[in-house]
């Protein structure tokens, strides 16, 4: 019979609290920010807090990895390794990195993870990572259901996808209009986000085509009813982004994506989860109540027009009902949901401009906002803030607990407790005592006593009681064994966990290209080492250290031309307008670029 794979749920964390709530919320696994070298420079953590986190997620079986995912400059690279070894030190599981230099560093026994801005959309490129020594790889958004499989089918190397959050339009790692416009590198965590601004987009004659929508700004990824056929391709790890999300978002989705999973475990015996323990919610997780710019399964199945967000970049939230009517200090709405005072509610005015107000009170179907909005009957409105939903999920929301089997047995010399958890870890403490007879069944009483462990990680699953006649043992020495008991056993787990130990070596193997262009991001000396040593004959810079007159800024799946109807590939419409497009921002104008072969909207600049 065929060993069950195991599967990961990995969730981000931008400080502490996130990763601790994530563990606390059904994470398998939990990616942070190290001090420094981050593909976010805003989610930096302290050594020290990432310490704390290791110790509570190892409790309980789940991993962190650290993103140390920048390019680095020479000047950078002794102090990224002295950096590595203290993160090795304070018990992380693997470094999720993009820098190839890191490999060729004196490094402790951590894995390495390959992050998506290495790139890693092809059987070739990911087949090449596994056989460098990376221990996981992490694929592109963009991929289809079938590529992934076919990278499966390559290499036994881990997978691990994005499930949920926002998208980039560019390919990770491909996107360098941040450094263009304002030098501000997304390879280097500044990542301005232009690909949220509005632009105009304008024909080779100066028609406008688009006027001021948000044209490159994206949906957020949602692959929550994908995740059984996201597994049958082959993705071991499935990985929700927002590192710089707060800690309510957080707690909500990795809930939400914990139960799918757990249901789909029920049904699947050849898929099991990755950590221990089993959690407890006092709320309902909704992915809708959480921000997000609308919902795309992405490029998943097949190409669809409904990826973007060109209204607004910024969160929607949930569809509640329609404008009736506006009367004096109040609306009334029609909708089967129902609004809480207090709530933040937008919709999108006539101008095609996303705007809002809060709720000072609700009766029935009517709202008296705060100050009335300039809106129209019919128009739809959204909830993106839920005061109630946002008062649940700042209080405890979960609670996570570890099965565990007790037996208390008397023995010569006076009693045994006995614990055994769910991953197999087992200790027995003694306890001398001189036995002495209840006047009263004590049975039940010993259980409850045992029972007791609601301060620990531990849920007692089952409770024996082996005597040969009534014996009695005061509750407070029963609660000292119990709680020494207890102790040994989280000792003992922690004794026991165990770091996947990998040395990258050094190799030799053919690069799928013989060629770097700026698109390979080699920042330093070691990383174009690297890439000689594995039979790469010409290396170009980083566009960060040398840029390129008119290079391509962006490489994206996402295509203008097909959300306009104008695609001759797909949907074979002429267009009234003269190629090439542009896209205008203030004083600043971008050619699109069509590469229909690949599929692919290059953003080129002018």
């Amino acid at each position: 019979m065929m060993k069950p794979r195991k599967i990961e749920l990995l969730a981000p964390a931008k400080n502490l609290e996130c990763g601790i709530e994530a563990v606390n919320h059904g994470a398998d696994a939990v990616y942070i920010g190290a001090p420094k070298f981050s593909a976010r420079a805003a989610a930096g953590n302290s050594l020290e807090d990432i310490a704390t986190l290791v110790e509570h997620a190892h409790l309980y079986n789940a991993k962190i990895y650290v993103t140390v995912n920048t390019i680095l400059h020479d000047e950078e690279l002794k102090e990224t390794e002295t950096l590595i070894w203290d993160l090795y030190k304070v018990g992380v599981d693997a470094l999720i990195v993009q820098d190839m230099s890191i490999t060729r560093m004196n490094l402790p026994p951590i894995a390495l993870h390959a992050s998506t801005q290495c790139d890693n959309r092809t059987p070739e490129k990911v087949k090449f990572m596994a056989d460098a020594g990376f221990e996981q790889v992490v694929l592109p958004r963009e991929l289809s259901l079938v590529e992934i499989k076919k990278i499966h089918q390559t290499t036994d190397v881990p997978l691990e996808a994005f499930v949920h959050g926002a998208l980039c339009v560019s390919y990770s790692g491909q996107c360098y209009i941040s450094q263009a416009l304002f030098g501000r590198s997304a390879n280097r965590g500044e990542c301005a986000q232009v690909c949220r601004l509005p632009f105009n987009l304008v024909d080779a004659t100066g028609k406008v085509i688009v006027r001021n929508k948000h044209l490159l700004s994206l949906k957020d990824l949602n692959q929550s009813d994908n995740l059984e056929a996201m597994l049958d391709a082959g993705v071991s790890s499935l990985k929700i982004e927002g590192r710089l999300k707060d800690v309510t978002y957080v707690k909500n989705v990795t809930a939400y994506y914990r139960q799918k999973l757990d249901e789909i475990f029920a049904q699947r015996p050849e898929y099991i989860r990755a950590s221990s323990g089993h959690c407890k919610y006092e709320f309902t997780p909704q992915l809708d109540k959480s921000f997000s710019r609308g919902f795309t399964n992405y490029f998943l199945f097949n190409r669809s027009k409904e990826i973007s967000s060109m209204d607004t970049p910024k969160s929607l939230g949930e569809e509640m009902g329609t404008v009736k009517e506006l009367r004096g200090n109040y609306l009334t709405v029609a909708g089967v949901k129902s609004f809480n005072n207090g709530d933040g509610v937008c919709f999108i005015n006539e101008h095609g401009e996303l705007s809002g107000f809060r709720i000072n009170k609700v009766e029935t179907n009517k709202l008296f906002p705060h100050e009335m909005p300039n809106v129209k009957p019919r128009t739809v409105l959204y909830r993106n803030f839920d005061q109630e939903f946002e008062k649940l999920l700042t209080r405890k929301s979960s609670e996570r607990k570890i099965d565990v089997e007790l037996c208390l047995a008397e023995n010569n010399f006076g009693f045994t407790l006995s614990a055994k958890d769910e991953d197999g870890n087992a200790v027995s403490v003694t306890l001398p005592r001189e036995k002495e007879l209840a006047r009263t069944p004590q049975e039940d009483n010993l259980r409850n006593q045992l029972g007791k462990l609601g301060n620990t990680p531990f849920e007692a699953s089952r409770i024996d009681v082996d005597f040969q006649e009534n014996w009695f043992i005061p509750a407070s020495v029963l609660a000292e064994l119990r709680r020494e008991t207890i102790d040994k056993l989280l000792q003992t787990r922690k004794i026991n966990y165990r770091r996947s130990v990998r040395k990258i070596q050094p190799t030799t193997h053919s690069f799928p290209l013989n060629k770097l262009t700026y698109l390979g991001n080699v920042m330093n000396a070691e990383a174009v080492t690297f890439y000689r040593d594995h039979g790469v004959k010409e290396i170009q810079p980083a566009f960060e250290k040398t840029p390129v007159e008119g290079a391509a800024l962006m490489f994206c799946k996402h295509c203008i031309r097909y959300n306009l109807g104008y695609c001759p590939t797909h949907q074979g419409e002429k267009s009234p307008y003269t190629e090439p497009y542009y896209l205008t921002y203030k004083d600043k104008k971008f050619r699109l670029s069509f590469d229909c072969k690949n599929c692919e909207m290059k953003v080129i600049n002018e």
